[in-house]
């Protein structure tokens, strides 16, 4: 069936998902006793008073920074509903420390640790710098790989995965023009190619080649540094300095340049590598789930609809990219 791209995208969360479009976002949870609870507020561009947030790349670190914050938020609806028992339910601080915890986690495993194993492995970056980028790059990706793979063998988490899927399996059905029905969306299957975790796979990738070109060995040379510690401190301190430009630039690849092409047989190929990662991160969803996608994907579509009718906008203003 011909496709209709939309702009429409998604994150699963405990026991629910949350669809985000051009005017709100919405969130729809699954609670104990059965009942959807649903939320919804409206995006307000922070690129109307500045203009300069859409230069290309500048965009991308900025829509990164967007999406984590849309993410907080969306995570800690979430665990406010999803749990049982007023236990089982998150407060504030433990939302908040288990965010602080779960960066601190990402920057050790797939940055500190890295870069730790490679020193080992290879010496000084100053000796042999592009091979010092080459190994820290690929053990970068194994331990990104493998990070998912255990992740996924969660039963919790694999929950989360499902409802992934149905996010996917529901926009797959929007975009083809079809009723947001159980049946029909059934019908699609669970990868689809502006997922995260392909851009995820991206920002990998497009990280091993900016620390490639980086002149480390000049800086430390005009800086006088040759001790081995503060050679791996400061190749730590780049890679997470230079992350929100490393995203901005696999924004322009994979969403921008992608998206806007996707029949292309070098877009075809690029995407690849992350489609089949999504096979770990997304599974097979059941009813219940797809009408939980289904709940919130209206709610969106629903504000779009009102505002081409000239309605005004309804909830709380929060910033969002174009």
């Amino acid at each position: 069936m011909p496709v209709r791209h939309t702009h429409i995208g998604g994150q699963a969360v405990l026991e629910g998902i949350m669809m985000r479009g051009k005017l709100n976002w919405a969130i729809a949870v699954r609670e104990p006793d059965g009942s959807i609870y649903t939320e919804q507020h409206d995006l307000v561009s922070a690129t109307k008073d500045h203009p300069w947030l859409k230069w290309p790349i500048i965009r991308g670190m900025w829509g990164f920074y967007e999406t984590m914050v849309l993410a907080l938020k969306a995570f800690g609806i979430s665990a406010e509903h999803a749990g049982e028992t007023e236990e089982e339910k998150l407060s504030q601080k433990e939302i908040a420390l288990t965010m602080v915890l779960g960066l601190g986690l990402a920057v050790g495993l797939f940055i500190v640790l890295p870069a730790v194993l490679t020193n080992l492995a290879i010496g000084s970056s100053v000796d042999q710098p592009f091979l010092w980028n080459i190994v820290d790059g690929v053990l970068r990706l194994v331990a990104f790989f493998t990070y998912i793979w255990a992740v996924s063998r969660v039963k919790d988490i694999q929950r989360v995965f499902r409802y992934h899927g149905a996010e996917h399996k529901t926009i797959h059905a929007y975009e083809a023009g079809l009723p947001l029905e159980t049946d029909a969306i059934q019908k699609f299957g669970t990868l689809h190619v502006r997922c995260g975790t392909s851009f995820l796979l991206m920002v990998m990738v497009v990280a091993i080649l900016v620390f490639s070109i980086v002149p480390g060995k000049a800086i430390l040379a005009a800086w006088g540094v040759s001790a081995k510690v503060w050679v791996l401190l400061f190749n730590i301190g780049v890679r997470i300095v230079l992350l929100p430009l490393i995203a901005g630039i696999a924004y322009e690849i994979s969403v921008k340049w992608a998206g806007n092409n996707p029949n292309n047989p070098l877009v075809k190929v690029l995407l690849w590598p992350g489609l089949q990662l999504q096979r770990m991160t997304t599974g097979e969803p059941d009813d219940s789930m797809v009408e939980i996608a289904v709940a919130a994907m209206e709610l969106v579509i629903a504000r779009e609809e009102a505002a081409a009718t000239g309605a005004e906008p309804t909830g709380d203003a929060i910033p969002a990219i174009d």
